[in-house]
Protein backbone atom coordinates (compact mmCIF):
# COMPACT_ATOMS: atom_id res chain seq x y z
CA UNK A 1 0.00 0.00 0.00
CA UNK A 2 2.82 2.55 0.91
CA UNK A 3 4.14 2.14 -2.90
CA UNK A 4 -0.01 2.60 -4.57
CA UNK A 5 0.52 6.14 -2.27
CA UNK A 6 3.51 6.84 -2.77
CA UNK A 7 2.09 6.76 -6.93
CA UNK A 8 -1.23 8.69 -5.81
CA UNK A 9 1.36 11.43 -4.06
CA UNK A 10 3.29 11.43 -7.74
CA UNK A 11 0.07 11.91 -9.65
CA UNK A 12 -1.42 14.04 -7.25
CA UNK A 13 1.79 16.55 -7.34
CA UNK A 14 1.83 16.22 -11.17
CA UNK A 15 -1.91 17.33 -11.39
CA UNK A 16 -1.51 20.08 -9.27
CA UNK A 17 1.27 21.26 -11.04
CA UNK A 18 -0.34 21.39 -13.96
CA UNK A 19 -3.61 22.98 -12.31
CA UNK A 20 -1.83 25.65 -11.24
CA UNK A 21 0.08 26.09 -14.76
CA UNK A 22 -3.24 26.44 -16.53
CA UNK A 23 -4.87 28.64 -13.75
CA UNK A 24 -2.83 30.99 -15.43
CA UNK A 25 -4.61 30.93 -18.62
CA UNK A 26 -7.46 32.19 -17.44
CA UNK A 27 -6.05 35.63 -16.69
CA UNK A 28 -3.71 35.44 -20.59
CA UNK A 29 -7.85 34.41 -21.55
CA UNK A 30 -9.18 37.50 -20.25
CA UNK A 31 -6.33 39.90 -21.49
CA UNK A 32 -6.93 38.75 -24.61
CA UNK A 33 -10.62 38.85 -24.64
CA UNK A 34 -10.12 42.07 -23.61
CA UNK A 35 -8.10 42.95 -26.81
CA UNK A 36 -10.77 41.38 -28.85
CA UNK A 37 -13.58 43.37 -27.60
CA UNK A 38 -11.10 46.72 -27.79
CA UNK A 39 -10.36 45.90 -31.40
CA UNK A 40 -13.91 45.24 -32.68
CA UNK A 41 -15.06 48.05 -31.20
CA UNK A 42 -12.11 49.78 -32.10
CA UNK A 43 -12.51 48.49 -35.95
CA UNK A 44 -15.79 49.84 -35.67
CA UNK A 45 -15.01 52.73 -35.22
CA UNK A 46 -11.73 53.80 -37.24
CA UNK A 47 -13.44 51.48 -40.16
CA UNK A 48 -10.21 49.65 -40.10
CA UNK A 49 -10.23 46.22 -39.32
CA UNK A 50 -8.07 45.34 -36.25
CA UNK A 51 -9.16 42.36 -34.96
CA UNK A 52 -8.30 38.49 -36.18
CA UNK A 53 -9.34 35.40 -36.19
CA UNK A 54 -5.80 33.79 -34.58
CA UNK A 55 -6.70 35.64 -31.05
CA UNK A 56 -10.73 34.72 -30.99
CA UNK A 57 -9.64 31.03 -31.45
CA UNK A 58 -6.42 31.53 -29.16
CA UNK A 59 -9.11 32.71 -26.59
CA UNK A 60 -11.25 29.53 -27.05
CA UNK A 61 -8.33 27.11 -27.14
CA UNK A 62 -7.42 28.77 -23.69
CA UNK A 63 -10.50 27.93 -22.55
CA UNK A 64 -10.24 24.71 -23.71
CA UNK A 65 -7.18 24.15 -21.97
CA UNK A 66 -8.57 25.52 -18.60
CA UNK A 67 -11.66 23.86 -18.23
CA UNK A 68 -10.13 20.50 -19.88
CA UNK A 69 -6.41 20.25 -17.84
CA UNK A 70 -8.32 21.46 -15.00
CA UNK A 71 -11.09 18.97 -14.51
CA UNK A 72 -8.44 16.21 -12.94
CA UNK A 73 -6.57 19.04 -10.56
CA UNK A 74 -10.86 20.13 -9.23
CA UNK A 75 -11.34 16.29 -9.06
CA UNK A 76 -8.38 16.92 -6.78
CA UNK A 77 -9.62 19.45 -4.65
CA UNK A 78 -12.52 17.34 -4.48
CA UNK A 79 -14.49 20.75 -6.01
CA UNK A 80 -16.75 18.81 -8.88
CA UNK A 81 -20.34 20.21 -8.52
CA UNK A 82 -22.43 17.30 -7.07
CA UNK A 83 -25.96 16.82 -5.71
CA UNK A 84 -25.08 16.61 -1.95
CA UNK A 85 -28.40 15.53 -1.00
CA UNK A 86 -27.11 12.06 1.20
CA UNK A 87 -23.04 12.17 0.31
CA UNK A 88 -22.52 15.17 3.08
CA UNK A 89 -24.87 13.25 5.65
CA UNK A 90 -21.77 10.13 5.50
CA UNK A 91 -18.80 8.98 8.07
CA UNK A 92 -15.63 9.52 6.03
CA UNK A 93 -16.31 5.06 5.36
CA UNK A 94 -19.44 6.15 3.61
CA UNK A 95 -18.09 9.20 1.58
CA UNK A 96 -15.02 6.68 0.73
CA UNK A 97 -17.58 3.87 -0.37
CA UNK A 98 -19.22 5.73 -2.95
CA UNK A 99 -16.01 7.90 -3.80
CA UNK A 100 -14.66 4.21 -4.96
CA UNK A 101 -17.99 2.65 -6.11
CA UNK A 102 -18.13 6.14 -8.23
CA UNK A 103 -14.95 5.84 -9.86
CA UNK A 104 -14.85 2.12 -10.55
CA UNK A 105 -18.12 2.02 -12.27
CA UNK A 106 -18.66 5.53 -14.11
CA UNK A 107 -15.15 7.45 -13.52
CA UNK A 108 -12.08 4.79 -15.11
CA UNK A 109 -14.68 3.49 -17.65
CA UNK A 110 -16.10 6.89 -18.98
CA UNK A 111 -12.61 8.34 -19.27
CA UNK A 112 -11.08 5.18 -21.31
CA UNK A 113 -14.30 4.92 -23.38
CA UNK A 114 -13.05 9.00 -24.78
CA UNK A 115 -9.62 8.04 -24.91
CA UNK A 116 -10.53 4.85 -26.82
CA UNK A 117 -12.54 6.79 -29.60
CA UNK A 118 -10.63 10.36 -28.97
CA UNK A 119 -7.44 8.43 -30.24
CA UNK A 120 -8.25 7.75 -34.05
CA UNK A 121 -9.92 11.61 -34.55
CA UNK A 122 -7.00 13.02 -33.06
CA UNK A 123 -4.65 10.58 -34.99
CA UNK A 124 -6.13 11.80 -38.20
CA UNK A 125 -6.28 15.49 -37.37
CA UNK A 126 -2.26 15.20 -36.74
CA UNK A 127 -2.12 12.86 -39.71
CA UNK A 128 -3.78 15.78 -42.21
CA UNK A 129 -2.61 18.94 -40.16
CA UNK A 130 -5.99 19.83 -39.57
CA UNK A 131 -6.08 23.13 -39.53
CA UNK A 132 -9.34 25.90 -38.66
CA UNK A 133 -11.63 26.84 -41.57
CA UNK A 134 -11.91 30.34 -40.76
CA UNK A 135 -9.33 33.02 -42.00
CA UNK A 136 -6.46 33.33 -40.00
CA UNK A 137 -7.46 30.48 -38.15
CA UNK A 138 -4.91 28.58 -36.03
CA UNK A 139 -4.13 24.47 -36.30
CA UNK A 140 -7.07 22.10 -34.70
CA UNK A 141 -4.57 19.39 -34.63
CA UNK A 142 -2.89 20.68 -31.37
CA UNK A 143 -6.08 21.43 -29.08
CA UNK A 144 -7.45 18.02 -29.76
CA UNK A 145 -4.14 16.40 -28.74
CA UNK A 146 -4.88 18.48 -25.56
CA UNK A 147 -7.82 15.88 -25.35
CA UNK A 148 -5.73 13.27 -25.00
CA UNK A 149 -4.33 14.87 -22.01
CA UNK A 150 -6.74 15.99 -20.61
CA UNK A 151 -8.90 12.37 -19.79
CA UNK A 152 -5.22 10.87 -19.18
CA UNK A 153 -4.80 13.34 -16.37
CA UNK A 154 -8.08 12.50 -15.72
CA UNK A 155 -7.83 9.28 -15.66
CA UNK A 156 -4.90 9.09 -13.37
CA UNK A 157 -6.16 11.12 -10.61
CA UNK A 158 -9.03 9.12 -10.96
CA UNK A 159 -7.01 6.36 -9.66
CA UNK A 160 -5.32 8.31 -7.10
CA UNK A 161 -8.50 8.64 -5.88
CA UNK A 162 -9.39 5.45 -5.89
CA UNK A 163 -6.03 4.42 -4.15
CA UNK A 164 -6.57 7.14 -1.28
CA UNK A 165 -10.17 5.68 -0.12
CA UNK A 166 -8.55 2.38 -0.11
CA UNK A 167 -6.24 3.47 1.37
CA UNK A 168 -8.85 4.48 3.97
CA UNK A 169 -11.20 1.72 4.07
CA UNK A 170 -8.13 -0.06 4.98
CA UNK A 171 -7.08 1.99 7.33
CA UNK A 172 -3.68 2.85 5.68
CA UNK A 173 -4.74 6.63 5.86
CA UNK A 174 -6.45 8.48 8.45
CA UNK A 175 -8.74 10.90 6.89
CA UNK A 176 -9.38 12.75 3.46
CA UNK A 177 -9.51 16.86 3.93
CA UNK A 178 -11.12 18.07 0.95
CA UNK A 179 -9.25 15.89 -1.79
CA UNK A 180 -6.34 16.33 -0.09
CA UNK A 181 -4.89 13.09 2.24
CA UNK A 182 -3.07 13.06 5.45
CA UNK A 183 -0.02 11.68 5.58
CA UNK A 184 -0.59 7.42 6.06
CA UNK A 185 -0.46 5.87 9.62
CA UNK A 186 2.51 4.15 10.76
Amino acid sequence: MDFLLSFSRLIDALNEAVGRLVSWLTLLMVVIGVYNAVTRKLSQTIGVDLSSNTYIELQWYMFALVFMWGAAYTLKHNAHVRVDIIYSRLSERGKAWVDVFGTVLFLLPFTAVVLWTAFPIVFESWKIHEMSPDPGGLPRYPIKAALIVAFVLLFLQGLSELIKRIALLTGHQVALASGNEEEPSL
